[in-house]
């Protein structure tokens, strides 16, 4: 894979059953060509539960979403199968809560990071 087939992106991401709610942002790295995100390394991202509560976390190899310790294990971790997804407005992919629940998203936005237009 060539160094031109590798972007760096900001994924911004909205749960389709409620827009307004929980928002998600992931800074990736991915394969242009294959619209996949790539490596294994953790990945970092933030949901922003209404506007004044954000909630930074870290995306790991196998999809845990680890909002840290200071959050109570019942509120720390999510899940998501973001990485196993195309990467491209309208792609779909699922978030797990704490508890089971879970919801699908759709990406809004995909932006070569660094760039004002996307």
């Amino acid at each position: 894979m060539s160094e031109a087939e590798i972007i760096d992106v900001r994924i911004l991401a909205h749960w389709i059953d409620d827009p307004t709610e929980s928002p998600i942002s992931i800074d990736a790295r991915v394969n242009a060509p294959a619209k996949r995100i790539i490596g294994k390394w953790t990945i970092f991202g933030a949901t922003c539960m209404d506007t004044r509560q954000c909630r930074p976390f870290a995306l790991d190899a196998d999809g845990a979403m680890d909002f840290g310790a200071g959050r109570g294990e019942n509120e720390r971790y999510w899940r998501t199968d973001v990485r196993l997804c195309e990467i491209a407005v309208g792609a779909t992919f699922k978030v797990v809560w704490t508890g089971g629940d879970e919801g699908s998203y759709v990406i809004d936005k995909v932006a070569r990071l660094g760039s004002k237009g996307g």
